[in-house]
């Protein structure tokens, strides 16, 4: 470009100078103040409930709030501190006799209860408190965007409308908290204090907290140590038999009625489902008094056929005691699986079987190769869960052998004794809460660590995830 045609150029564009004006700056945007109208109601809701809905002008609202915590404070401040006090000492005035008069004390037990009461109360008012701010912060937020807050009959009609689902799931919180949450927090409270017989038992003596001392006696103590491992290797075989040999013997009945040919299908499958529609309490006395190895029918019919010349101890010796829980539960286990592998088989696609035959596959190879494996990608988590009730399954256990026979090596326990049996021992027989409540904790860790390892590992579980 020429020097005469670059002059041009210069001389069209404005020049301030040249013109004596100014060159103006485009306006800054005002700063907003940190305390915001939303945020001072915040802090005035957080301050004291109701504050911030004042501020905002819903009346109603706020004196509601307000009198709410007022009538907490006046009324439920001296029980609170009283409940929080007896949650941290447990008491500290046994019951004592004043001559022929007794005079009570502290009850550790029933203050433990009111502490955990009031702590769960404590924690839902918090919960509310929360509410209240985060209601105060919205409430003004609309109001700087000029929407109108709602007066009475527009709040009431709104929580009618769009909160209804809230109000029928608020008594199934409460229910919750105090009938679920509650029992949880005190049994596993009681695995910390030495609530046990003889010299811990209210209201005559206190209980007190002692951390993890329970927890080291059951594993370092000789006399709790050899229980609980003896025990804990038995449940554990016994969870792992009574799942795997009912499950299989499902399997195997519901292939049998499966196959073509079989008539009276309908007829079969009714006959093997009465052991499970019978109840098991029931079942299970019957039971005993058929393997009573005393006077019991089948010690009798066998020595009459020439079967055996001796009364086989069927419940007295251990290892024929555990052999006959397990043989027992197969009778009370297989009909559940039987109907749920015959509901699958019926689902697997009879094209995969008739490929396998153009193919040449023997009706074994079909078997482990396409019919096992389709059943255990449908049934592995049920399986699973299985698993986790026999560990806990109390009602054979119990009603069967009553924990027996009797073993000199174990405190509190028998031979055939599961972990959960042997807690209802400690408990009820022989007042020993603490370490029943250690036991059940280890028994919580047990099961959802396998359960959630293992349904980690289902193909179900992954097909899912893939899906999703």
């Amino acid at each position: 470009m020429s020097s005469t045609a670059r002059k041009y150029v210069e001389d069209q564009l404005p020049n301030p100078q040249k013109h004596g004006s100014k060159i103006r700056k485009s306006p800054q945007p005002a700063k907003k103040p940190f305390l915001t109208k939303s945020r001072m109601s915040a802090i005035l809701s957080g301050l004291f409930m109701g504050l911030g809905q004042l501020y905002n002008r819903q009346i109603v609202k706020g004196l509601s709030f307000l009198a709410l915590e007022l009538y907490l404070l006046i009324f439920w401040t001296v029980p609170f501190q009283w409940a929080m006090w007896g949650l941290t000492t447990l008491g500290e005035t046994p019951q004592h006799r004043d001559g022929f008069k007794i005079v009570p004390g502290d009850h550790s037990i029933f203050l433990l209860i009111d502490g955990i009461i009031f702590l769960i109360s404590f924690l839902l008012f918090l919960w509310f408190y929360y509410l209240n701010i985060r209601d105060a912060y919205k409430v003004a937020v609309k109001n700087e965007k000029g929407i109108k807050p709602n007066n009475a009959k527009e709040m009431f009609k709104n929580i009618w409308e769009n909160g209804f689902p809230y109000i029928l799931l608020t008594p199934s919180v409460l229910f919750t908290a105090f009938l679920t949450i509650l029992p949880l927090l005190f049994g596993i409270l009681i695995a910390f204090t030495n609530y046990s017989a003889p010299n811990h038992l209210p209201p005559k003596h206190l209980v007190d907290w002692v951390g993890f001392d329970t927890f080291i006696q059951l594993f370092q103590m000789k006399t709790w140590s050899a229980t609980f491992y003896g025990v804990f290797s038995w449940t554990v075989v016994w969870a792992i038999l009574s799942t795997a040999t009912t499950l299989f013997l499902g399997l195997i009945f519901a292939v049998l009625l499966n196959q073509q040919g079989i008539k009276l299908k309908k007829f079969w499958r009714s006959i093997f489902i009465l052991p499970w529609a019978i109840p098991q309490f029931v079942s299970i006395l019957i039971m005993r008094n058929i393997f009573n190895g005393e006077f019991g029918p089948l010690n009798r019919y066998l020595m009459d056929l020439g079967v055996i010349q001796h009364a086989i101890p069927w419940l007295s010796d251990p290892l024929w005691a555990k052999m006959t829980l397990v043989v027992v539960n197969m009778w009370f286990g297989f009909p559940f699986w039987m109907v749920l592998m015959s509901g699958v088989l019926t689902s697997i696609d009879k094209e995969i079987y008739e490929a396998a035959d153009v193919d040449g596959a023997s009706p074994v190879q079909k078997f482990w190769k396409i019919t096992m494996p389709l059943m255990m990608f449908a049934t592995a988590p049920l399986a699973i869960m299985s698993f986790a009730g026999n560990f806990n399954n109390f009602n054979i256990i119990y009603l069967m052998t009553e924990g027996g026979p009797v073993n000199v090596d174990y405190s509190y326990a028998g031979s055939t004794d599961i972990l959960i049996s042997w807690i209802y021992k400690l408990t009820l027989d022989n007042n020993q809460f603490a370490m029943a409540s250690v036991i059940s904790i280890l028994i919580f860790v047990v099961i959802a660590t396998f359960s959630i390892w293992n349904f980690k590992r289902t193909k179900a579980f992954k097909e899912e995830d893939m899906m999703s």
